[in-house]
């Protein structure tokens, strides 16, 4: 190619690059706000199929759309007045009974207990090295704590924004989807349209089944974790529903942290109690990967199990919780795209 302006072409150069590191930059300190839209939008899409069936029924779509917010509003409303308390005066216990179990720990009855069932170990050098290293370090504790604490505040409001955009989405998805359609050319319209419509129908779907699975997790371990005696079954069961919405490795999680709070002494639990338990979560662990899962799940999304597991990895290492959340539905669209554009257009050549 022949120059003719060198330093046009510089100049042009220059911008080009200059506008890359913009956009670049721009989406880098955009990004809590890139996603709280995405996760608005993909709750949206979830609740889309309550409003298409309503719309079956022979309700104005405006009727279906306000009957489901409502609904949602309600929903969480219930969850507000109905778990949190519990959820919060049971960790108001927990938080009073923290200060009995650090005192139990140091006193020479709970040590020699503990070397007598654990006699490898040298259980005096452990305890000592622990308070050492608590009593040395309690500026960098303090400020994690202090930290952690407003993550918790940012995190709640972030669920807040994420409430409000989802309920905006809601309502106006139809008119979003017609704006995205129009931009694309009129000869290829149709064909994306459908498309498009097939990828949203499978995240809502996806969405719902999720959320169904993490129902179903969260109402059997509060009935279950009631009956054998369990601490704090409400706060264990909701424990169990948040960790149940991230597939693949939310329920064995979630499992892992309640069996190990039955096993904290000086709460009502015991050993026998993290045992049951433990025995439990195995076996609901499989009966939710081959009874549950399956047959809540086969409508919605057809993956193989090799791209589940890679996709949310790779969605979990990119975006964390989020990513994981979205990572098989994009994953599903990926192959839909594939299975109807990619390959008939190499078929064609």
């Amino acid at each position: 190619m022949k120059i003719q302006n060198a330093f046009r072409f510089g100049l042009v150069g220059t911008l080009g690059v200059g506008l890359g590191l913009l956009i670049i930059t721009s989406v880098i300190t955009l990004q809590t706000i890139i996603t709280y839209i995405g996760a608005a939008l993909f709750l949206a899409l979830g609740l889309d199929p309550a409003v298409s069936w309503l719309g079956k029924r022979k309700f104005p779509r405006w009727a279906a759309i306000l009957t489901v917010l409502v609904a949602v509003v309600g929903i969480l409303t219930a969850v507000v007045f109905a778990i949190v308390p519990i959820i919060v005066d049971q960790v108001a216990k927990l938080s009073k009974i923290v200060p009995d179990l650090i005192k139990a720990a140091n006193s020479p009855s709970f040590i020699e207990d503990v070397q007598k069932n654990f006699p490898t170990l040298d259980i005096p050098v452990i305890v000592k090295s622990i308070t050492d290293f608590l009593g040395g370090n309690v500026q960098e504790i303090t400020t994690t704590i202090v930290q952690s604490g407003l993550a918790l505040m940012s995190g709640l409001f972030g669920g807040l924004i994420i409430l409000i955009l989802t309920l905006y989405f809601t309502a106006n998805l139809n008119s979003m989807k017609r704006a995205t359609y129009q931009l694309v050319p009129a000869s290829k319209r149709e064909r994306f349209t459908d498309l498009s419509e097939q990828i949203s129908q499978s995240v809502g779907k996806y969405v719902v089944g999720q959320v169904g699975l993490a129902a179903c997790n969260g109402v059997l371990s509060f009935i279950f974790l009631s009956i054998i005696g369990a601490p704090f079954p409400a706060l264990l069961a909701f424990i169990a529903f948040l960790f149940s919405l991230v597939p693949l490795v939310g329920t064995i999680t979630g499992s892992v942290i309640i069996v190990a709070m039955c096993l904290i002494p000086g709460i009502g639990s015991s050993t026998l109690t993290a045992l049951v338990a433990a025995i439990y979560y195995l076996i609901y662990m499989q009966v939710e990967a081959y009874v549950l899962s399956p047959n809540i799940m086969k409508r919605a999304v057809s993956v193989p199990g090799a791209v589940v597991v890679i996709a949310a990895l790779a969605g979990g290492s990119l975006l964390g919780i989020l990513g994981a959340l979205i990572a098989i539905p994009v994953a599903a669209s990926a192959i839909l795209i594939v299975k109807q554009v990619v390959i008939p257009r190499q078929n064609e050549l």
